[in-house]
């Protein structure tokens, strides 16, 4: 089963006090594009989530965020004994000075700049090793697991999209049948003109014009180009988890797809069978659209 590149992931730990807590967020991207963000202490173990995230993912736009949070237990208020204090002989001298009735009280001299200050424990980085790769996995394993399930949906409109390339190259191959006898009727109604006109009619002439027309508007090949792309479409679809990520090779036979449905668009000297291409082209579109999200 295909997978999609957008996806999301989330893990936590508990450790003595702190908390870890990942996030692992993903959209498409033409290649595996990581950024990842963490706290001070946890900053030398990049490489190493790096290849945790490699070893599951080949393309996407990842961005994985790693929050360490401080419990009550993990932090302490310290107060600078030395501002207070001079806080205090301010408000004295103001209130000596003014006669004002209260002074300043302890609620109101905490509270002011630079008397408190909240000061975490210091933590030590291999504490946090073990848990921090078991929040990652668990992160990873989501992400992945909703990329996947994303994946699934996605298949589903894909096959919806080829089935009706291949009603549109059937209802091709049908028309241009008729666009060639028509073709064929024109030419003959104009040599019996000419005949009329001038009493004679080349009929080697005739015969080259009618086969120089069936070959100009002949799709035949194009046709069966297409039904094998789409084949191939289908087997790749059907290959994916067993070899590697398809995406790059969808895009390939879209783009393939699209040189057929040109070609075709070029020989459509029909009303109704032009419409039919820029149908065509429009699913094409679609598909390609959506092969865009697949890994």
């Amino acid at each position: 089963m295909i997978h999609s590149m957008t996806g999301f992931g989330r893990g936590s730990r508990q450790i003595d006090g702190f908390g870890l807590e990942v996030e692992a967020r993903s959209v498409n991207h033409r290649h595996l594009d990581l950024r990842i963000r963490l706290p001070r202490v946890l900053s030398d173990r990049e490489t190493a989530i790096q290849q945790r995230f490699q070893s599951r993912l080949s393309r996407g736009k990842v961005d994985v965020t790693v929050n360490l949070v401080m419990g009550a237990s993990a932090t302490r208020v310290e107060i600078d004994e030395e501002i207070a204090a001079q806080y205090v002989e301010a408000a004295r001298s103001l209130r000596d000075r003014h006669r004002i009735a209260e002074a300043l009280d302890s609620a109101a001299l905490l509270a002011l700049p630079g008397v408190t200050r909240i000061v975490e424990t210091e933590v030590d980085p291999e504490i946090l090793v073990g848990p921090t790769e078991d929040a990652i996995d668990e992160a990873l394993a989501a992400l992945v697991a909703m990329r996947a399930s994303e994946g699934e949906a996605l298949a589903v409109e894909l096959e919806s999209r080829l089935a009706r390339v291949l009603e549109l190259a059937d209802s091709f191959e049908g028309r241009a049948g008729e666009v060639l006898a028509v073709a064929k009727q024109r030419l003959h109604k104009r040599a019996e003109q000419i005949k009329r006109e001038v009493g004679l009619l080349d009929e080697a002439r005739l015969h080259q014009e009618i086969v120089i027309a069936a070959d100009r508007l002949d799709i035949t090949e194009e046709l069966v180009r297409i039904r094998s792309h789409v084949a191939q479409f289908r087997e790749t679809l059907a290959s994916a988890g067993r070899d590697e990520p398809v995406g790059r090779r969808l895009d390939f036979l879209l783009q393939e797809l699209g040189r057929e449905a040109n070609t075709v668009g070029s020989k459509a000297n029909d009303a109704p069978l032009a419409q039919d291409v820029v149908e065509l082209k429009t699913e094409l579109e679609r598909l390609r659209e959506q092969v865009q999200n697949v890994e």
